[in-house]
């Protein structure tokens, strides 16, 4: 193997993508991932690749991952990478990476991926940019980026022009978003929220031409510490955001009546068939359990349909759901910043206006 040096920032060129997979199946934050590393390999005129770890993973799963964007996929298949260890996990990727010595490597924010990314950074010498929410190379881009999503006089702010990874994600509890960068190591690291990037549309052209390449894996048992004796599944009734097509979201309007203002959203939300989200007030004030929160630390949504009741709009709650197809607020306030993103926008009491709209979209249905 070739000497590694995080420090010779000159040798390591490519975008890597953790492809991460559970019992064979590659997990949705992985075309997310693809997907984004895609623009980036783009920007910097670079390969894209994935790596694959488990074993006798089906070839359609490992091909699929060409149709989000991958020009290439090198697979590690080893029996001791069937389930989930930090230690082989950990090692695998490590001499793959100092093999190859990719510039960029993204890892989701997933329970492994926040479990794993840590560990091999402090092996591979390099810093790492946990839990972010947006990622450029090119300065210009990350210009735009910041006039949309922030108060910086960004066309009288001097910007250094590079291609270092700037990887945005929140800090101080969400209050401030920090961009940090990793100038002096390779490769830069940054895990991923899921739900963030937005996953591009499959092509199969890519997928017949991805290049599979099958790494050598060196992992014998001695290399990993712990032995997984079994693997038992719970099932915890979670609000699936993300995947929602419909979310209703309250904010501290509800405040005056908390347990109306959840039931009024949750009657709009059953006759549109969607799902209940919240602000970052709402699951600060134990008002609703953290799984539904929107926003820059909670999850980020792209519903075809998007209500806001008796939230203000907030940058870092825009930024959670400025993206869904279509946008109705509801406040009190004429002036809240929600009003300026949305597609339609109702000033008045959402105690009021939710009920109506529910009961407008019953008889429509009755109609029908």
């Amino acid at each position: 193997m070739a000497e590694f040096n995080s420090k010779d920032t000159a040798a390591f060129k490519g975008v890597w993508v953790f492809c991460e997979q559970r019992e064979g199946v590659i997990m949705s934050t992985t075309y997310q991932l693809l997907s984004e590393g895609r623009k980036l390999a783009n920007d910097l005129g670079v390969e894209l690749c994935g790596l694959l770890l488990g074993h006798n993973i089906k070839e359609e799963y490992v091909k699929g991952l060409g149709g989000y964007g991958a020009d290439r996929v090198y697979v590690c298949d080893s029996e001791l990478l069937k389930t989930y260890t930090t230690d082989g996990y950990a090692k695998v990727i490590c001499d793959a990476v100092k093999e190859k010595k990719p510039e960029v490597l993204l890892i989701g924010a997933t329970n492994i991926g926040r479990d794993l990314g840590p560990r091999c950074a402090a092996r591979l010498h390099t810093g790492l940019t946990a839990d972010c929410t947006h990622l450029d190379v090119d300065t210009e881009k990350y210009k735009a980026f910041l006039k949309t999503t922030s108060t910086i006089d960004v066309d009288h702010t001097p910007f250094e022009n590079n291609t270092n990874l700037k990887m945005t994600r929140p800090a101080f509890g969400g209050h401030l978003m920090a961009t940090i960068i990793c100038p002096r190591f390779r490769p830069q690291m940054s895990t991923v929220r899921p739900g963030v990037m937005k996953t591009q549309p499959y092509d199969e052209a890519g997928a017949q031409k991805v290049v599979i390449e099958n790494l050598n894996v060196a992992l014998t048992k001695d290399d990993i510490h712990v032995e997984v004796l079994d693997v038992e599944k719970a099932a915890k009734k979670m609000v699936d955001l993300i995947g929602a097509d419909v979310v209703v979201s309250v904010g501290r309007g509800i405040s005056k009546d908390v347990e109306k203002g959840i039931k009024v959203a949750q009657d709009l939300a059953d006759v549109l068939g969607g799902v209940v989200g919240a602000s970052r007030a709402v699951v600060d004030a134990g008002w609703i359990s953290s799984d539904h929160q929107v926003g820059q630390t909670g999850k980020t949504v792209h519903p075809r349909i998007y209500v806001a009741l008796g939230i203000s709009g907030a940058i870092q709650h825009q930024a959670g759901m400025q993206d869904s197809e279509c946008i109705i607020a509801v406040n009190k306030n004429a002036d809240a910043p929600i009003f300026d993103i949305a597609s339609y926008g109702i000033v008045g009491d959402l105690f009021k206006v939710a009920p109506m709209l529910t009961e407008a979209i019953k008889t429509l249905e009755a109609s029908k």
